[in-house]
């Protein structure tokens, strides 16, 4: 018991002391604690003021400086104000000055109202002292006045037009003519004027009666067959053939020819030598027109062109043979391309084809360019080839270089002396055609086609037609002649104007 009340006060008294120990020791830390805490709230309050002190010192030059840079700009504006004073000091001036100008201004359009009214008036005494002394009012003045200037002006206009026209036309014919002789001069194809009928050669008289058959079946047989009249008379050693379709003349030339040589001579050898000859003149058409391609030196055409264009070789204009006018046409195409610079291959494709619808029109309705461009186009032509080919009558309007060179040479090889032929009564028909056009004109007296046709002189009653009404007149009558006519080459339209003064002495 007393070991363990010994035991209680052990513990409790070493509580007690362990309790003091730790109290002596927790208040040292706080004496510390304080000290430290006391030093850092003077280190703070000393950080504090020098913090206060530089931020007013700051403020103080932050200060400055804005007053420096107010100070500055109330210098500016006060040197603004002082010129916006001035500016507005020299408006006013100037305002003044406006004003004072604008009143003189006004007071000269016054006087000049008056002179105006002063120069009317003597105006108007003049024109009245005027009429009083010619007899005319003024507008009976004024047209003798307007006449005079205008028979002046005229007479200068005629004179001038005419300088122009002259020059113009030497020029263009020198430059036309320089390209054209250049490229024909480097052209000589042969001229060859077709005829309506042929010759074949027999071997004897004796042939002639074999070929007329018994009771004339042979010869009735083949011109039914043929549809070409087979002329025999006395001349000797030859019979004639004759019609006017070149292809039918030569499948019938052909016919007769393979006839003779085989001297059976009967309605069915007939028919068969016939068959014979259509596969021979198809196969000649074929080649003419590779041929011709070939000559001019036109290449990938398609093989349907190439025959139509083969058929041309029996066909006629005026008597020129159309596939030999082609071929020319297509070299002056192709040399006048070369002078001018334009597209070659186009302008001697376009003159090779521009007739082919002279070897269909027999069978296709409708003017030949068309038919011809129509052909072209279905075999997928160039559209610049097709265009030529359809302007090259102007049935279309013409819209390249090559078109043109087409239409020019076409009326190159056409007008080309002995290149085409035609019968009396369409030459004097054209002639008659030339003086009635020209005599419909009012103010014509008479007119005379001469020339062969290549000219027409018109006689004019100078009276009713003055210089500038004769070069008018010209120009008309060549357009008429143009739209109604149609002719090789070209017509000189020239207008003859005289005037005869007489006068008898007594």
């Amino acid at each position: 018991m007393n070991i363990i009340i010994v035991g209680i006060a052990a513990f409790v008294l070493g509580g007690g002391l362990g309790y003091f120990i730790l109290r002596q020791i927790s208040g040292k830390q706080v004496d510390s604690a304080k000290s430290k805490a006391d030093k850092i709230v003077s280190d703070a309050k000393s950080e504090s003021k020098e913090i206060l002190i530089a931020a007013k010192d700051e403020a103080l030059k932050e200060k400055e400086e804005v007053k420096k840079e107010f100070q500055a700009k109330e210098k500016t504006i006060a040197e603004l104000e002082r010129s916006l004073r001035s500016r507005e000091v020299n408006l006013d001036r100037k305002f003044d000055q406006l004003e004072s100008e604008r009143k003189s201004v006004s007071k000269k359009e016054s006087e000049i109202e008056g002179i105006k009214q002063t120069l009317r008036d003597l105006r108007t005494k003049q024109e009245e002292s005027l009429e009083r002394i010619a007899k005319m009012d003024k507008e009976e003045a004024k047209k003798v006045l307007l006449n005079l200037v205008e028979k002046e002006s005229k007479e200068d206009l005629v004179k001038k037009i005419k300088e122009v026209n002259t020059y113009v036309k030497e020029e263009a014919d020198k430059e036309a003519q320089k390209i054209i002789v250049t490229a024909i001069q480097r052209l000589a194809p042969e001229l060859a004027a077709e005829t309506t009928i042929s010759s074949v050669a027999i071997t004897s008289d004796e042939m002639k009666g074999r070929i007329i058959g018994r009771e004339g079946r042979n010869i009735q047989t083949f011109e039914k067959m043929t549809g070409v009249d087979l002329i025999i008379d006395d001349t000797p050693d030859v019979v004639v053939l004759s019609s006017f379709d070149p292809l039918r003349r030569q499948l019938a030339k052909v016919t007769l020819e393979k006839l003779i040589a085989d001297g059976r001579i009967n309605p069915t050898r007939i028919e068969e030598m016939y068959e014979k000859a259509k596969r021979e003149v198809a196969e000649d058409i074929k080649r003419s027109g590779e041929e011709a391609a070939y000559e001019v030196g036109v290449a990938g055409l398609p093989l349907e062109i190439i025959k139509v264009l083969g058929r041309l070789k029996y066909r006629t204009s005026y008597g020129q043979n159309q596939l030999k006018h082609s071929v020319e046409v297509a070299l002056i195409s192709g040399l006048l391309a070369e002078e001018l610079g334009a597209d070659v291959k186009v302008s001697k494709t376009a003159g090779l084809l521009h007739d082919l619808g002279k070897a269909v029109d027999q069978d296709v309705p409708g003017n030949h360019a068309v038919i011809s461009a129509d052909i072209a186009r279905k075999y997928k032509i160039d559209e610049n080839i097709v265009h030529a080919i359809e302007a090259h009558h102007e049935d279309v309007e013409i819209r390249t270089v090559e078109a043109a060179i087409a239409q020019a040479a076409d009326a190159v090889s056409s007008a080309r002396p002995g290149a085409r032929r035609e019968s009396l009564e369409n030459y004097v028909k054209r002639l008659k055609d030339l003086e009635n056009i020209s005599n419909s004109f009012e103010g014509v007296e008479k007119s005379f086609a001469i020339q062969a046709g290549r000219e027409v002189r018109v006689i004019v009653i100078p009276e009713s037609i003055d210089d500038l009404g004769a070069e008018k007149l010209s120009k008309e009558i060549a357009k008429k002649i143009e739209a109604e006519m149609q002719y090789p080459g070209q017509i000189k339209v020239n207008v003859i104007r005289e005037v005869r003064a007489t006068e008898y002495a007594k």
